[in-house]
């Protein structure tokens, strides 16, 4: 496969200008990213602690043996996000730490790609760099690509996809598409509603066929590789499956606001247009501001007569509202199929931060190239006035992030309790801990040691895996705060844990009643209650007696002492 024309050496000197001051910008974000991820010694992503933990499998097979979450995670990954992850485990690099270094490689190569599509459309360069500047700093306002988890694929994947569809490259246009079925299935029906909405003509009505021989073409090639791409997914079987109904997800709170995955509401507007995964507009669609400026491109076609720099403009920013019209198309076809096709936002998401990006880029050079002629006018209160537009432009575009706190949005989660990570390291790979702590969350990433649930990990669309989570739930919760000792028992017999995480609250009602995520459990407001009655948990009494350590205000307890002393009868305090 050839260099992007925009990388070629045969490139003027003006793109290859605008190309790498927009890596540059680029750059600099993802070195801020960097500093927060190797600050300190204990730092993972947050959605990274679900997706890259059982890659050290991929090292060993030994670790993480008869994982229930550990099996569920490696089943569910895609193959070519699992392969990118193995080629650097050959190479001896850590998988966490090659979590932390891929967002660099992503992002440039996401940049790239948006500059070269912004170029092909509109061949002005520093329109190009607008696009890919704009489109950098909302990647960094969102903690997709630094999590480089599979969704962070999608966004250089489908922008290779759409550049090389405009330029008319068929082999690279077809890789595109298998490379994103190997990393992020959903955005092939994307690309695949694109190639179809291609075939009909638009600029006139009754709406008929094209007689591009070469649209029809690309159409069937790139249809024939989505459908064999896509093939295996249709007709494979998982034991996790079946895929969460409608009625069941509506039953559950988990998918109600506040819950573990939040997606139904009552008002039908913020369920279908904000909602975080049900909705059609994403959150941080018009950040930066600068992004609204996207909104004037119709403006500047439907005048484009009058715009000497829409002569610039090619045939192809059709493209445009094609990727809008894909994306709305299975957006709801989504909703009608929940949650076969997974959440609806996940089809809007990336490509409408796509085509406003680009459509950005070149409503801001028309205005840029208003103002610059401005600048010749005799009367020099407007030269003051345009010059002052062209740096308030210029000021807003680069210095946005600079009075942005917490730019870029990393989601880095730091790990407080280094005594704790490293106990557990020195245990057997083969044990489990249980707690309903947030604490938890970070064991399988900082011990490499296996949990027996926990919050981030309660990923609810798939019933073969979350109603055997869902009961692993209850029965802890019960062996936790029952006073009966034959609960704990009869938890510690059907479950191989070793060790229980406890906080210092851990057996008061307002502990419990602050672990929002398992709520709706009953055994949850049967457990408040029986504290609120002043009856004591057997585990309870037992952690003086079995406590193997306590750091930073966090317990562990040997399961195998409690379990000896529950079945001596062994279970109050002396």
């Amino acid at each position: 496969m050839s260099l992007p024309a925009f990388l070629a050496k045969s490139a003027p000197k003006s793109v290859r200008f605008w190309l790498f001051l927009s890596l540059a910008f680029n750059l600099s974000y993802s070195l801020l990213g960097l500093k927060v991820a190797f600050s300190q010694p204990y730092v993972v992503q947050d959605d990274a602690r679900q997706h890259v933990f059982w890659m050290f499998r991929l090292i060993d097979p030994s670790w993480f043996p008869n994982d229930f979450i550990a099996d569920y995670f490696q089943a569910v990954a895609p193959v070519g996000y699992t392969a990118v992850y193995q080629v650097a485990i050959s190479l001896g690099i850590n998988p966490f730490i090659w979590n932390k270094l891929l967002p660099t490689a992503i992002s440039l190569v996401t940049t790239g790609y948006c500059f070269g599509l912004s170029l092909e459309l509109f061949s002005v360069p520093v329109a190009g760099f607008i696009s890919a500047l704009v489109f950098s700093q909302n990647m960094w306002f969102k903690d997709d690509i630094i999590s480089a988890t599979p969704r962070a694929f999608a966004y250089p994947l489908l922008l290779a996809f759409l550049y090389y569809l405009v330029r008319g490259s068929l082999w690279p246009m077809l890789g595109a598409i298998a490379l994103l079925g190997l990393f992020y299935p959903q955005a092939v029906l994307i690309g695949a509603g694109i190639l179809v909405l291609r075939l009909f003509t638009w600029d006139r009505f009754p709406i008929g066929f094209s007689s591009n021989r070469r649209r029809w073409v690309f159409a069937i090639a790139g249809l024939s590789v989505a459908f064999i791409i896509l093939l295996p997914f249709a007709l494979s079987s998982s034991e996790y499956d079946p895929t969460i109904t409608v009625e069941q997800a509506k039953a559950l709170p988990e998918f109600w606001p506040h819950g573990r995955s939040s997606f139904f509401r009552e008002n039908p507007i913020d369920f279908y247009f904000f909602g975080n995964r049900s909705g059609m507009f994403p959150r941080s669609l018009f950040t930066p501001v600068t992004l609204c400026a996207g909104l004037l491109l119709p403006i500047f076609a439907i005048a484009r007569k009058r715009i000497p720099l829409m002569s610039q403009l090619s045939g192809e920013i059709q493209i445009l509202p094609q990727i809008l019209l894909s994306s709305v198309i299975l957006f709801f076809a989504a909703h009608a199929l929940l949650f076969q096709l997974h959440l609806p936002s996940r089809y809007t998401g990336a490509t409408f931060r796509i085509a406003i990006a680009i459509a950005t880029g070149i409503s801001l050079s028309i205005i840029l190239d208003r103002l610059w002629w401005r600048m010749a006018s005799q009367t020099t209160a407007r030269r003051l006035l345009a010059g002052a537009g062209i740096g308030a432009i210029a000021i807003s575009l680069m210095a946005y992030p600079l009075f942005v706190n917490g730019y870029p949005k990393t989601a880095y989660r730091v790990g407080l309790v280094p005594e704790l990570y490293q106990f557990l390291q020195q245990q057997p790979r083969d044990i489990t801990i249980a707690s309903i702590g947030e604490e938890a969350n970070n064991i399988p990433s900082f011990s490499q040691r296996a949990i027996f649930v926990g919050r981030e990990y309660a990923i609810p669309y798939q019933m073969g895996y979350y109603g055997v989570f869902r009961q692993r739930l209850v029965d802890l919760v019960r062996a936790l705060y029952s006073p009966r000792p034959q609960d704990l028992q009869k938890f510690l017999a059907d479950y191989r844990i070793h060790f229980f995480l406890l906080d210092p609250n851990t057996f008061t009602p307002e502990y419990l009643a602050n672990q929002r995520w398992i709520q709706d459990l009953q055994i949850v407001q049967e457990s408040e209650q029986l504290m609120q009655r002043g009856e004591v948990p057997v585990l309870a009494t037992l952690v003086p007696q079995c406590q193997a350590l306590e750091t930073q205000g966090m317990i562990l307890v040997n399961a195998e002492c409690i379990q000896q002393r529950v079945a001596g009868g062994n279970f109050r305090e002396e």
